[in-house]
């Protein structure tokens, strides 16, 4: 299994304030971590490259989902 790590989908996050109105906070400035697998051990680590790497686990993922979406559609028109 993939290394898990906090990276973010862009360059911002909305975050509740007091009063409860979201407002966005640039998180250029923020550190991105990465778990040491079978561990609670944290590591920086490049933030391009855990977006990038968690990009293409999540494309991955939503290829083996269609796929057996597929295959159960199939199964059912049998």
């Amino acid at each position: 299994m993939p290394n898990r790590g906090t990276p973010p989908e862009d360059s911002s996050v909305l975050i509740p304030t007091d009063n409860s109105t979201p407002h966005k906070e640039d998180l250029s400035s923020k550190k991105v971590y990465r778990q040491q697998q079978n561990s609670n051990i944290f590591f920086l680590a490049d933030r391009t490259e855990m977006l990038s790497e968690s990009k293409n686990i999540l494309d991955e993922l939503k290829k083996e989902y269609q796929e057996i979406e597929n295959l159960e559609k199939t199964k059912i028109k049998k």
